[in-house]
C-alpha cells in the first residue's frame, strides 16, 4: 500500500514555512522599516527647532498678506481679533466682553468705525447731551483716528503685519521642537519656547513652511494664521462714510 503521509507532511511544511515568510515581511515592513514622516513635506521637519524657527519667521516676513484670527490677552483685557494685514495697512475687526470696533489702515491713515455705544462715556459719570451728540455723530461712522491720539499707536498696532508677528512668534525660553499635528489641512510641526510654557506655534510641512497657529505664553490667546500671501482690497473709506472728529477722540476710544 502506497503511504502518502510524507508528501502530506512535507505541503504542510512547505504551507507553513509561507506562512511564516509572509508574516515576517509583513513584520519587517511595519516595524523594521520606519514610515517616512517628511515624505512629500518641505523638508522642514528635519530641521531642528532653531532652523525651523528661523525659516518660519522669514517666511511669514517675506508674506505680502495674511489673516489673522483668534483671541488675545493682554493686561488691557480679552480681545476676539480677526485682521487681514498686508505691507500698506490691515482692516478687520476687534471686540471684547465691553466692546467692538472694526479698524482700517492705509498707510498712516488710522479709521475706527463702531457703535453709538462705544462713544459713550460710561465712566465719566457725566453722561449728558455731549456724550449723545458725540455718539450719535460718530456711531456707525469711519472715524479718522488723529496720529497725536493716545489711542492711535495701539489701535494701529492691531493693523500692522511686522508688529503683530513679531510679538505672536516671540517665544520665551529655550527653543525645542515639539510634535507633529494637522492644523486646518496642514501638517505642522511645532516649535516650543520651553517645554510649552513659553509659547509655542505650529509650521505648516507643505509647501512654504508658513506659521499657521500660535498659542502664546502664560495663556495669552491663540491665533491663527492662514490665506498667506493672498491679496484683499485696501482702500479708504467714502467721504460720505467717514467722520473726521479733529483733536483727540472721547476718552472711550482709547
Amino acid at each position: 500500500m502506497t503511504s502518502f503521509a510524507p508528501a502530506v507532511r512535507k505541503h504542510r511544511r512547505t504551507a507553513l514555512a509561507l506562512v511564516l515568510c509572509g508574516g515576517l515581511a509583513v513584520a519587517l515592513t511595519a516595524c523594521g522599516a520606519d514610515e517616512d514622516l517628511d515624505k512629500g513635506t518641505n523638508g522642514v521637519g528635519k530641521l531642528t527647532a532653531a532652523e525651523i524657527d528661523t525659516k518660519a519667521r522669514a517666511a511669514a516676513g517675506a508674506a505680502t498678506a495674511v489673516r489673522l484670527s483668534g483671541t488675545l490677552v493682554s493686561k488691557g483685557g480679552t480681545y476676539q481679533l480677526d485682521m487681514k494685514l498686508n505691507a500698506e495697512g490691515g482692516m478687520g475687526s476687534v471686540s471684547s466682553t465691553k466692546q467692538s470696533f472694526a479698524l482700517l489702515r492705509i498707510e498712516d491713515e488710522l479709521f475706527l468705525k463702531a457703535p453709538a455705544a462705544f462713544w459713550t462715556h460710561e465712566e465719566s459719570g457725566t453722561g449728558g447731551a455731549a456724550d449723545a451728540a458725540a455718539a450719535d455723530k460718530l456711531g456707525g461712522k469711519y472715524v479718522k483716528v488723529p496720529e497725536d491720539d493716545p489711542s492711535y499707536r495701539q489701535l494701529r498696532g492691531f493693523t500692522d503685519k511686522k508688529v503683530l508677528l513679531d510679538g505672536l512668534l516671540a517665544l520665551h525660553g529655550k527653543l525645542n521642537k515639539g510634535g507633529r499635528d494637522t492644523v486646518a489641512g496642514h501638517r505642522t510641526v511645532q516649535v516650543l519656547g520651553g517645554k510649552g510654557e513659553g509659547g509655542a506655534f505650529d509650521v505648516s510641512l507643505e509647501a512654504t513652511p508658513y506659521p499657521v497657529r500660535v498659542a502664546r505664553a502664560g495663556g495669552g490667546g491663540t491665533v491663527s494664521l492662514a490665506d498667506w500671501g493672498q491679496t484683499f482690497p485696501l482702500a479708504a473709506p467714502d467721504e460720505d462714510d467717514t467722520v473726521d472728529y479733529g483733536g483727540q477722540l472721547p476718552k472711550s476710544a482709547g
